[in-house]
């Protein structure tokens, strides 16, 4: 290891002496081109500034062949290089000489910049260029601001023109996402190239030239919103909102870019507020499609009740009915619900905004449409209640009896089945106060109520006009002995049979108070209870009126009061209770209107009987029965100057017999 070091040393010492003779030679080179690396560097920059005086000296004859080639941008690059040089020296006569000349080629440039801008036959890019090469050359820039604006009006308007062509009344108007897509590439697309190019020219106009271009969108926008609008007003007939939502998603989509391009403009509030309008009104096309079907469901069951019966085919029950129209107006409602959730879907750009997430789904689907809907049903059906002699006669009672069920119904499951499901598909994200299901509830069972008591009501009526007649028109002085039940006593039992077998389609039996066994077979005397007949009957003769007064009077106050106009349950008792109720207290005020004869009182007792055979199986208390006929009978005696009334078993035969 020793050897080797000292031979590396060895090495090294040679190495130091030949790099000392290498700098030595060096430095002797360096001395001797010292004088002519100065003058190498002198001739350079007088060769640089040759060339750029060469330059200066063809700069008129460059400018002159870029101006008759066309090179606009060439010759703008030309005339920005020397400008300075020739300001700074023009002074000197030959400079002043080369500046004038290149004013006058200048001059000539910016005049067919300015004829190749206004001629407008090439596109936004190329006008962007021109007006950039004038403001390079130095031309006024608020004088091309205006022109520039005022351009783009005459290609936008352009736009707005063809637009309105195609809603005019001769050739058919593009569906709705034909049209919107045109708008989109065409108008608003030219809108963003307008704007974003007067941002990059006149950037330096600084406040005063971005409330100039938000004024310029803001006014055309509104223009090409307006076309819109007409657009859309022409979809309201559809019933399908899928192509409708498809074009006001692209319309709002395309508006971003400007809304972005152009804040102070306000396009994209605009757009959506557009958007919530049209979404308004199909809200209220809906609630009325909805009705329009709710009446058209009831014009078929009125056709259906009115349709005369084929022998042995029988139509439709009233079950049937009430099912049918439940199930198509429910129909409705969802197909309509599924509508309007289009509205709300994720993959449509305006879902996200606080209207489509809060008000709209709350106030505008839950309120509006839903809510409003069953209110409006309700409102419908007691409509029949209120007009019964109005537009082409009276309403079937066939038809109140269905929709108080159908009333009923939408109080024990159909609201609240409707409002969950439109809770669950429109998840509402609003505070704002909404209507309680049990208050709808509660209006859909009062509504029901209404029109079972108008059903009442209305049978009621129809039965005492028989009787009412039965008795005005009758000669009951001078009537034949009886033989027979009348006709009509016997029509109002089958009326009544009729009325208990509709209303048991569609309503549940009720409760009755326990029945005597006795209930068909008791008979009227005629005195006012068959409390009386035992104890009082003796002592009546014709020779003591002012006694039966006093009795009859005397029984009435330990009588009960029978409320004619009672209200009535949900059940099938309590609707015959009122109609028989309505039907006896009429037959007995008619009676208390007239005289009878001996026969004419017989007469009535049969009558009565036979009424009391039938009809205290339809009632919730028979006694209530008992007590009105009773009255009638009474009645009828107290006017009859010769009250021989029939015996017992005799109207038991006729009535039997009958």
């Amino acid at each position: 290891m020793k050897n080797d070091f000292r031979k590396m040393e060895d090495e090294m010492d040679r190495l130091a002496t030949n790099m000392a003779v290498i700098t030595d030679f060096s430095a002797r080179i360096s001395a001797t081109l010292q004088d002519r690396h100065e003058r190498i560097t002198k001739l350079a920059g007088v060769h640089a500034l040759l060339r750029k005086l060469q330059f200066l000296f063809e700069l008129p004859s460059r400018l002159t062949k870029c101006v008759e080639l066309g090179a606009y941008g060439q010759a703008v690059r030309y005339q920005g290089r020397a400008r300075a040089v020739l300001q700074q020296y023009q002074h000197l006569p030959s400079f002043r000489a080369i500046q004038d000349d290149c004013q006058v080629i200048t001059a000539r440039l910016a005049q067919q910049l300015r004829q190749r801008f206004r001629e407008g036959g090439s596109g936004a890019p190329e006008q962007a260029e021109c007006v950039e090469l004038l403001l390079a050359l130095g031309e006024p820039a608020e004088e091309l601001c205006e022109e520039f604006l005022a351009h783009g009006r005459a290609r936008l308007e352009e736009e707005l023109r063809s637009l309105e062509a195609e809603l005019g009344p001769s050739p058919p108007a593009p569906d709705v996402l034909e049209f919107t897509d045109r708008g989109g590439s065409g108008f608003v697309g030219g809108l963003c190239q307008v704007a974003a190019a007067y941002q990059e020219l006149f950037a330096a106009q600084g406040p005063a030239g971005a409330e100039k271009l938000a004024a310029f969108a803001r006014e055309l926008g509104s223009r090409y919103f307006a076309l819109v609008e007409r657009r859309l007003a022409q979809e309201q007939g559809g019933s399908d909102n899928s192509l409708l939502v498809r074009a006001l998603d692209r319309f709002h989509r395309r508006l971003r870019a400007p809304g972005a391009l152009l804040a102070a403009a306000g396009l994209a509030e605009a757009a959506t507020e557009i958007v919530e309008r049209v979404a308004r009104e199909r809200l209220g096309q809906h609630l009325q499609g909805l009705q329009s079907a709710f009446l058209g469901c009831l014009t078929d069951v009125r056709q259906a009740l009115a349709a005369p019966r084929v022998a042995g085919k029988e139509g439709p029950g009233l079950a049937e009915l009430l099912a049918n129209v439940a199930s198509s107006t429910l129909g409705h409602i969802k197909a309509s619900l599924a509508s309007v959730h289009l509205f709300t879907a994720k993959e449509v750009s305006f879902s996200n905004k606080p209207y489509f997430r809060g008000e709209f789904c709350s106030q505008g689907v839950r309120e509006s449409l839903i809510v409003g809907f069953i209110r409006s049903m309700c409102q419908t059906a007691q409509n029949f209640c209120e007009s019964p002699g109005e537009k082409g006669g009276a309403t079937p009672p066939a038809l109140l009896l269905l929709l108080s069920r159908l009333c009923l119904d939408y109080e024990t499951a159909t609201i609240s089945y409707i409002l969950t499901l439109t809770d669950e598909q429109f998840l509402v994200q609003d505070q704002s106060p909404v209507t309680p299901v049990s208050t709808l509830c509660a209006e859909a069972r009062e509504t029901a109520r209404r029109l079972l008591t108008h059903y009442v009501k209305l049978q009621g009526l129809v039965i005492s006009q028989m009787l009412r007649k039965s008795v005005e028109t009758r000669d009951w002085l001078g009537t034949l002995e009886p033989r027979n039940v009348r006709a009509v006593m016997k029509r109002v039992v089958e009326d009544t049979t009729a009325i208990d077998v509709q209303v048991g389609l569609l309503y549940e039996e009720g409760v009755r108070k326990a029945q005597s066994s006795d209930s068909s077979k008791r008979t009227f005397s005629v005195y006012s209870s068959s409390r009386q007949q035992g104890r009082y009957a003796p002592s009546y003769t014709p020779s003591a009126p002012m006694d039966t007064n006093l009795l009859s009077n005397i029984q009435k106050l330990f009588s009960e009061r029978i409320d004619v106009f009672s209200p009535v349950e949900f059940n099938k008792v309590s609707v015959l209770t009122g109609i028989i109720k309505i039907s006896l207290k009429t037959l007995l005020e008619c009676v208390r209107l007239r005289t009878f004869g001996r026969f004419g009182l017989q007469q009535v007792q049969v009558d009565c009987h036979f009424l009391q055979l039938y009809l205290w199986r339809f009632v919730a208390d028979e006694e209530l029965v008992h007590l009105l006929l009773d009255e009638v009978v009474a009645s009828a005696a107290l006017r009859c100057p010769d009250p021989v009334p029939m015996e017992p078993s005799v109207v038991e035969v006729i009535c039997e017999r009958g």
